[in-house]
């Protein structure tokens, strides 16, 4: 079968690779359906995910049609659509029981799928507990319109959930990329009091004023005077930092008020400092860390109510057989481009 490869440091090519096998009596085979790019398979790719293995095919945003599954796998059978979580968890360990699948202490706990283990950018990806990590899709609901759910819209659910907003809040998000957007989306279903986006590239900024005009917007460099002009007690309530900038986790933290909550959910490069004599007082609240992405069940009947719709996201559609030509456009953002879809 056709697979996408992490070859080395800078370098994915389309290789062919076995068709994956059952190992284990927890595991299902899938055949891929529809996948898509994320900005963490370009991390990868420039080094930024030091636990990835060379030789790994890469890709964790799929969805596809259950080929067979393992002795103990009863939620699913083959024939059945399904999502596909981006992280692999037990759901018998301390910290799976309490919800925090992320730190699954299994061997392939977290984030394995196209990292530690193979992936689905290829046409077909064994899913390790798969009676845990695949999700049915309702028969009204398409792949498009689930394509996300396993993965940067359970980061935005998760984030969104984390924060404790409340309908008296002022939320800032920073950053209006495909997470940035499925983190409005869950946020919205928060309904806060106002919710300001805050972003610099003209072509996300004009698909926020088109499919969210509700949504106060505003540049980086005027992100603290806005938001400060923009809410009750001089800052926001909520901040959630999608963006994963050079500066963009300082501008998080310097537009909440004090007491407030600031939510980490990028990626970065480069580490990053907490100048602590400069935040003396302000009383923060900082939640980071992985998603969680548990609550996939819930998010597919949100979307089958048509509470959240991420279609819009997808800008682009190339098959499997032309995805090096897809990441050269998303890696350098032409054309316009939000998320792929990668077909069959």
């Amino acid at each position: 079968m056709k697979a996408l490869t992490y070859i080395e440091h800078g370098k994915f090519a389309l290789t062919d690779k076995p068709k994956p096998q059952i190992i284990n009596t927890r595991d299902a085979i899938v055949r891929v359906t529809l996948g898509s790019i994320c900005t963490s398979d370009l991390h990868i790719k420039h080094g930024a995910v030091p636990r990835a293995v060379p030789g790994i095919t890469v890709g964790h945003e799929m969805v596809g049609i259950v080929e067979e599954v393992g002795a103990e796998v009863m939620n699913v059978k083959p024939g059945d659509r399904v999502t596909v979580n981006v992280e692999t968890f037990c759901g018998e360990c301390f910290f799976c029981k309490h919800g925090f699948v992320n730190n699954c202490t299994d061997k392939n706990g977290g984030w394995a799928l196209g990292c530690r283990i193979d992936g689905g950018q290829a046409e077909f990806v064994r899913v390790p507990y798969a009676d845990q990590g695949l999700n049915k899709i309702p028969d009204s609901v398409t792949d498009e319109q689930a394509l996300f759910v396993g993965d940067i819209l359970a980061t935005g659910f998760w984030a969104a959930r984390i924060s404790e907003i409340t309908n008296e809040d002022t939320v800032l998000i920073i950053g209006a990329g495909p997470t940035g957007i499925c983190t409005l989306l869950c946020v919205m279903l928060k309904q806060p009091k106002r919710i300001i986006v805050c972003e610099k590239d003209p072509a996300r900024v004009q698909f926020v004023k088109e499919h969210y005009p509700d949504v106060l917007l505003c540049q980086p460099e005027e992100c603290e005077n806005y938001v400060h002009a923009n809410s009750d007690h001089g800052g926001a309530d909520v901040v959630l930092e999608v963006a994963g900038a050079k500066d963009t986790f300082q501008l998080a933290w310097k537009c909440a008020r004090p007491n407030a909550v600031v939510t980490v959910v990028a990626l970065y490069d480069e580490a990053q400092t907490l100048p602590l004599p400069d935040m003396y007082g302000k009383n923060l609240t900082f939640k980071t860390g992985g998603v969680d992405g548990c609550d996939c069940t819930e998010i597919l009947n949100l979307i089958e109510q048509g509470k959240i719709d991420t279609t819009p996201l997808i800008t682009h559609r190339y098959p499997l057989a032309d995805i090096e030509e897809a990441y050269r456009i998303f890696e350098n953002r032409l054309d316009g481009v939000i998320k792929i879809a990668v077909t069959e």
